[in-house]
């Protein structure tokens, strides 16, 4: 018996359970991407904010270790505005593209001291990470979401019906 194509009735708790996933998938659909902006933005303004201050920012002793080729005293101040900047842009939900480009340049740097103090980053190559490297690898999920939140820059949106989807693909 196909399972797709057999089409029992469904329980009152079914027809429940299946109105309420409804109606929080159209919330998410609904809310997600402005949620998610606005956390990025948080925590981008929130990380610059703390490498105004000397000693507050727990990356700060990885960058003075990692990159060593250039003045702390300037350089610290000048990638906390430029994250200060991105947190407001995603904050705010203006100039996005602009936004979003300040924070793919931004990353190399965050990923540098994975090639450049391998020793700060790693307990045991390469699957034992310091609390440093897991630092350093939670930015694939800032990247992830600036890849979501970009692809609606331009008209793009979250459906919160699948056959939307299937129709609209139908249709093109």
């Amino acid at each position: 018996m196909n399972l797709e194509t057999h089409n029992e009735p469904k329980t009152g708790f079914q027809q429940t359970f299946d109105r309420i996933d409804i109606q929080i998938t159209h919330l998410m659909a609904t809310y997600g991407i402005t949620f998610l902006r606005i956390s990025m933005g948080v925590v981008f303004f929130w990380f610059g904010a703390l490498k105004l201050v000397p000693g507050l920012s727990p990356a700060e002793n990885l960058i003075r270790e990692s990159i060593t080729f250039l003045p702390m005293n300037l350089f610290l101040p000048f990638l906390a505005i430029w994250e200060m900047a991105i947190g407001l842009g995603f904050i705010a939900g203006k100039f996005m593209r602009l936004t979003i480009l300040l924070l793919f340049l931004q990353m190399p740097g965050t990923i540098s001291p994975v090639f450049l103090r391998p020793d700060l980053v790693f307990i045991q190559f390469p699957f034992a990470l310091t609390l440093e490297g897991q630092y350093i690898v939670k930015n694939l999920v800032l990247i992830g979401a600036a890849l979501v939140i970009g692809s609606t820059v331009r008209g793009g949106r979250l459906v919160d019906d699948p056959t939307v989807l299937r129709q609209n693909k139908l249709q093109n």
